[in-house]
């Protein structure tokens, strides 16, 4: 081991940590550098060259900028070891830069002046050849290990805002995903390569990583609700059924006890984390359904969910009609509702409640807008669950907003012939996207857009 990295050395414990230990490497011609973008107690990127075997570092707390005016904080650090330039993943919680690691560029440098010599005067002047950084830029050391990254005026901008690119470079993985990917490596998954759905084809492991792609915008409405599934062991045109009791313990999954109207007691469950969710998925869980309030308020209901459900025959226009009219009754009451793809043949409203009320007014104020609109619009609306009232009609399901009853969670897969999802989307989006449109494909593309419900819980 070279002194230089006993210092690197001495700071991690390796049977905890899964970075690289400080050896000794050979001399390359050519010299790499690495940006990692480390989200640990403090944000920051980690700014690394190759020099003399090893990598000299610098944490830098904004980041690079192309901008020659910026002149950027480089705090210098210890040097770290040549295959550091690989490690992208967890610091454990309590180690040495605990947090998450993402290598953010990577590429070659060359020094425009000889370093050994600049060095000592306390400057680095260098051509960057990466894939976001290029081109002049240059280190000054200004007090102790305080230095400034400083972008040389060379015509060359690659962009603008560096918080805009937030993905490795290497692996295409968000830093959300990088901590994703090390929970589920803690669950044992078996079977991966199971077919769940035939057309197209779609495996277990794909559905685990749907989830734990989407667990982000997913988890705020499935945390702590409890919760049914629709389990597919074999697939979903076999033998799916609802599953409501909790059989087996794991992590990020709890239990809770409730009496229902006979006096009798129930086990339901609930999950709390990314961990929970991917368990569910593990056991063959597809489909989520979340009641509309959370444990801790079991008495007080937060999502109303109106789920508009079309006779068969109907058209689609009339359809997204009966959506439109129902978002007009909301706004006249002054409610702002939020719209979601059902993944089979409806669409869903969705409203937030942020006053505490109890389930009996939240049952009998969805019901009353239902019946609104039924005598309103007769021929077009029933609020009647008799599918020989709905003859023509749309039904306003407002009977998920019952104690006791669940709808489908936003994100959730749905246990259909193709990997329809319940899907967030813009109300201005209604008349582009049919209810059973966004596959599981579709659903992962537009995770890089604006969440359409981002202030759902404000």
């Amino acid at each position: 081991m070279e002194k230089k990295l006993q210092k690197y050395n001495s700071k991690r414990d390796f049977t905890k940590s899964k970075e690289p230990k400080g050896i000794t490497i050979k001399k390359h011609k050519k010299q790499r550098f690495v940006v990692q973008h480390h989200l640990a107690r403090k944000d920051h990127y980690d700014f690394r060259l190759e020099l003399n075997k090893i990598l000299m570092s610098w944490a830098i707390p904004k980041g690079p900028s192309y901008n020659p005016k910026d002149k950027r904080l480089a705090i210098h650090v210890e040097d770290h070891p040549y295959e550091y330039r690989n490690f992208e993943g967890i610091i454990p919680k309590g180690e040495y830069g605990g947090g998450i690691v993402q290598i953010w560029d990577e590429g070659f440098w060359e020094p425009l002046e000889n370093p050994k010599e600049t060095l000592k005067k306390g400057y680095l002047k260098f051509i960057l050849k990466g894939k976001r950084l290029k081109g002049a830029w240059t280190l000054i050391k200004f007090k102790e290990d305080n230095w400034l990254l400083i972008k040389e005026k060379d015509n060359i901008k690659e962009f603008d805002n560096i918080t805009l690119l937030t993905t490795s470079i290497r692996t295409g993985r968000t830093t959300d995903e990088i901590e994703n990917e090390n929970i589920i490596e803690g669950i044992k998954i078996t079977n991966p390569d199971k077919i769940i759905y035939n057309n197209p084809k779609i495996t277990k492991e794909d559905i685990i990583k749907y989830y734990q792609k989407v667990s982000t915008r997913m988890l705020p409405y499935l945390n702590n609700r409890i919760i049914s599934t629709v389990r597919c062991p074999n697939g979903i045109k076999k033998d799916c059924f609802f599953k409501k009791h909790l059989e087996t313990k794991s992590t990020g999954i709890k239990r809770i006890n409730l009496t229902d109207s006979n006096g009798k007691k129930e086990n339901y469950y609930y999950i709390t984390s990314l961990e929970g969710l991917i368990s569910e998925v593990q056991m063959n869980s597809i489909e989520f359904h979340i009641y509309g309030s959370t444990i801790n308020n079991l008495d007080n209901p937060d999502i109303m969910v109106f789920d508009l459900d079309p006779d068969e025959n109907l058209d689609l226009r009339k359809l997204r009609t009966g959506v439109k009219d129902l978002k007009s009754i909301l706004d006249e009451f002054g409610l702002k509702s939020y719209l979601k793809t059902s993944g089979g043949k409806g669409y869903h409203v969705v409203i937030h409640f942020r006053n505490k009320i109890s389930w009996e007014e939240f049952r009998k104020i969805s019901q009353n807008i239902a019946k609104l609109m039924e005598t309103k619009w007769p021929e077009r609306y029933t609020s009647n669950i008799r599918k020989e009232k709905r003859k023509g009609k749309i039904f306003i399901d407002w009977i998920r907003n019952t104690k006791g009853a669940t709808s489908v969670c936003p994100y959730s897969l749905r246990a259909k012939d193709k990997p329809s999802v319940s899907m967030p989307i813009r109300w201005n989006e209604l008349d582009k996207i049919k209810p059973n449109e966004i596959t599981l494909e579709y659903a992962l593309k537009r995770l890089i857009r604006k969440d359409p419900w981002e202030d759902f819980f404000e």
